[in-house]
């Protein structure tokens, strides 16, 4: 039999090489999220590159391990971990069993034990181990079959390489360890003695417990630190020896990479908001450089018109009267409703099939179009009358937009944007490129794509008919196909659909008036009430510090 090769990644080293070493991501909900990006990202090219047969992602469990009950002041000096870095610990666990892998976090011991012992086991079935990690003191395992490699800096130490990288063989590692101590893990060495005195006293006496035997023959200050450390040396080489038998409920032939839930991966990353791995994911694409198909996305011919003669629009307008409900989408100057100019604006009624009428586009060389007035009076009549359905993504814009041409839009029946609120406010972003990705598989033309970037980014007047045309037209096919997706998700979840019919789509039109009319205030009811408040607060704050036994600032988390 032929042998089988297994891979540990050490991913609490990857965690905090990955957090500290990439810039710095936020999604839109100001959660950091570049350490789960970058540890996913190396243990992709990992699987890519190595294809293995067996592999685990190996963490520190949370709380203390046997190394804290035999060394209170063991990694004592280390600062706690940033909030930054704790929030990203759980969706990082959480894509990684998505991605069909093996993940372990034993408590009691560390990620190096469980490797540890894994490491040994595997040797014992006659399979090669590649430990993946940044750790110095992972050399102690390395020997015929065990090798380590850092994807960061391409190494790769066998026995050689570990003579050649800290001058003695993975066999006296530990002894070294001892010496020098281990600042970061709060061991103590022997005082002065770094890499090169460990190295030269190993090679002269063989062994720590030779040099320590020895202690006698050292001469000088450092033999005098030798002496003096020979109490707590034994303690020390404890605590940086690899545990290789900790109880595991897995095996090496057990650790074998699993099929990907596609759902769950899709749902975090959107989360986490990497678009570019949700777009692969979405398209069929493998995370793990493999041809595999993702949940089959239907892909429906479109339709898309440009509206540049008045026989078309009247025939839109027919549809439009006859429709029980219809996708209204403008296209503006501004992203500022109070300033916005509209320059045109798009409709559908069935899937598919969708249309673009500009008014306003003001390029060199644009083709005639309809007169603007003459095609929001022909609208208004419809767009105003409350039985005529209308829906929409985020139609309080486009009702103020309307509102500055005296069109009081009436009928607001859907908005997608709320659809998907109240489905799950917390899954996606909920602006429509988000959203087609997430619940239709489809990547929509980006408003960036036509317009550009940055300090030239054209408004929308400015583009060419042969590119706003299906951009306009697509918004409002895309917010019909999003409805029919999420309307029936939400009316089967119960109590959603009377939230959603009876008190957000209701409050768009409120909130709409209020963004463009303000709120009256009653100054003199706001100062009594402050007044009221800060006396009880006075009153609240005493008996606080009656309780604590002494004053202290209540503004101060701290105290």
């Amino acid at each position: 039999m032929s042998e089988q090769t297994l891979i540990l990644v050490d991913g609490s080293s990857y965690l905090f090489r990955a957090f500290h070493a990439l810039p710095e991501m936020r999604n839109s909900r100001g959660q950091c999220t570049h350490a789960v990006r970058g540890v996913v990202s190396m243990i992709q090219k990992l699987v890519s590159e190595y294809k293995p047969e067996h592999i685990a992602i190996v963490f520190d469990a949370k709380g203390k391990t046997f190394r804290n009950d035999m060394y209170a002041e063991y990694k004592a000096n280390r600062p706690p971990m940033p909030d930054e870095l704790r929030t990203q610990i759980q969706p990082l666990h959480e894509l990684i069993r998505a991605l069909g892998l093996p993940l372990l976090c034993v408590e009691g011991v560390e990620a190096d034990d469980v490797i540890g012992t894994l490491s040994k086991q595997a040797t014992a079935a006659n399979m090669k181990t590649i430990i993946s990690t940044g750790d110095k003191d992972m050399a102690q395992l390395v020997d015929d079959s065990v090798r380590l490699i850092n994807t960061m800096s391409n190494e790769s130490l066998d026995e050689a390489g570990v003579i050649k990288k800290f001058g003695v063989p993975p066999n006296r590692i530990i002894d070294y360890l001892t010496l020098i101590g281990d600042s970061v893990d709060n061991v103590p060495g022997v005082p002065k003695v770094g890499p090169k005195t460990a190295v030269k006293w190993l090679a002269e006496y063989d062994s720590l417990d030779q040099v320590m035997q020895q202690a006698d023959q050292f001469k000088g200050k450092v033999g005098q630190y030798l002496r003096e450390s020979l109490g707590f040396l034994p303690l020390s080489r404890d605590l940086v020896t690899i545990k290789c038998d900790v109880e595991l409920e897995q095996t090496p032939q057990s650790l074998v990479m699993q099929e990907e839930d596609t759902d769950r991966l899709i749902e975090l990353y959107t989360e986490l908001e990497f678009k570019t791995w949700l777009a692969d994911k979405l398209s069929g694409a493998s995370d793990k450089g493999e041809e595999k198909t993702a949940e089959p996305v239907v892909t429906l011919e479109t339709d898309y018109q440009v509206i540049l003669e008045q026989a078309d629009f009247d025939r839109w307008m027919d549809k439009l009267a006859g429709a029980e409900l219809f996708a209204f989408d403008t296209e503006t100057t501004s992203l500022n409703y109070m300033q916005a100019e509209i320059v045109g604006v798009s409709f559908a009624v069935q899937a598919g099939e969708a249309a673009y009428v500009p008014v306003a586009h003001d390029y060199m060389d644009a083709p005639t179009q309809l007169d603007r007035d003459a095609v929001l009076a022909a609208l208004k009549p419809i767009l105003e009358d409350p039985e005529k359905a209308k829906l929409g993504q985020n139609l309080k814009y486009d009702r103020s937009v309307l509102a500055n041409y005296d069109i009081d839009l009436q009928g607001i029946a859907h908005d997608t944007m709320l659809e998907s609120y109240v489905v799950d406010s917390v899954g996606t972003r909920h602006d429509m490129d988000s959203l087609a990705l997430k619940y239709l598989g489809q990547n929509t033309i980006h408003f960036e794509d036509i317009a550009g970037k940055g300090a030239k980014q054209l408004t929308f007047n400015q583009i060419s008919l042969e590119q706003a045309g299906p951009y306009a037209a697509e918004d409002a096919d895309i917010t019909l196909r999003l409805h029919q997706k999420l309307y029936p998700r939400l009316c089967a979840i119960p109590g959603l659909e009377p939230l959603y019919k009876e008190m957000e789509v209701p409050l768009l039109s409120v909130l709409s008036r209020i963004e463009r009319n303000g709120v009256m205030i009653d100054s003199m009811m706001l100062s009594r009430q402050s007044a009221e408040i800060a006396l009880r607060m006075q009153v609240v704050e005493q008996e606080a510090h009656e309780l604590a036994g002494q004053p202290f600032n209540m503004g101060s988390p701290k105290q």
